[in-house]
């Protein structure tokens, strides 16, 4: 009986990695340049793909690093990488994480509504390739990065609407995570509290984030975020401007005692 063999796969989430049925196949860092520029892509003409990768040499050289970089690859049926007239692409047969990624991400913002498990593991994920830096791959980072912060704070509105407010409090911190300082992330964070009713989480965690504002660009949150809180008496509120904030990466707002107060808002890490 023949046994069909794995498809190959190219991850570019994270770590450089490329996976044929034989394995994890390592390459050159050109080989990496090249099936990454193609797998994130499709199809580029040879022109534009030598001036992209080899651009501070003439293009005849550049030309000629492409032929070589294009032998090197590891050979299979069908290419990694198919010719079409001036044009190259990778197989169809590659699975590339990102479109995975690309196609959840635009389902969640839809509102297509997507199995929440493999798009809450795929949207709390690694940049792409962290640490390279050229201009192709910055530019490809960032649009990604800022589907995957519509997208969660999308899937975190989702989950509050289908009363999941532990899950939805799950992708509404990814997306502090990855922007401290996104309102509607916060905002998410504050939804979730509310659909558990926990009231004082929410106030705290809106305190903590004026705080962080203030300390940061000197400016509030908008008026939207300031309706979705009960209205508190003035002397409260002044109490609430002696907010403290260790920590303004990642984490959520703790309590600790204050002189003159039986609470004070603080940022602590929660140990991401």
């Amino acid at each position: 009986m023949n046994v069909a063999s794995a498809p190959a796969r190219l991850r570019l989430l994270g770590q450089f990695r490329l996976e044929l049925d034989t394995g994890t196949v390592e390459l050159g860092r050109n080989g990496q340049r090249l099936l990454a520029y193609l797998g994130l892509r499709g199809r580029v003409s040879r022109t534009v793909l030598a001036g992209t990768l080899w651009p501070e040499v003439t293009e005849g050289h550049a030309r000629g690093s492409l032929r070589t970089t294009l032998w090197k690859l590891p050979p299979g049926e069908p290419p990694l990488i198919g010719c079409r007239g001036d044009a190259l692409q990778v197989t169809p047969a590659l699975r590339v994480d990102v479109h995975a990624f690309t196609r959840t991400a635009l389902c969640v913002v839809q509102g297509d509504g997507p199995r929440v498990g493999p798009a809450l593991g795929l949207l709390t994920g690694e940049d792409l390739l962290p640490g390279w830096d050229e201009d192709w791959v910055l530019l490809e980072r960032e649009r990604l990065r800022q589907l995957r912060l519509h997208a969660l704070d999308a899937l975190a509105e989702a989950l509050i609407r289908q009363g999941r407010p532990a899950l939805a409090m799950e992708a509404a911190w990814a997306s502090v995570r990855a922007e401290p300082l996104r309102e509607s992330a916060h905002r998410a964070v504050v939804s979730a509290h509310l659909a558990e009713g926990n009231v004082v989480e929410a106030v705290r965690h809106y305190d903590a984030f004026c705080r962080l504002l203030d300390e940061e660009l000197g400016v509030e949150p908008s008026p939207r975020f300031a309706r979705m809180l009960p209205e508190r008496p003035p002397d409260r509120a002044r109490k609430a401007a002696s907010c403290t904030r260790a920590s303004a990466t990642t984490g959520s707002p703790s309590t600790t005692p204050s002189k003159g107060e039986s609470t004070s808002c603080t940022w602590t890490s929660r140990g991401m």
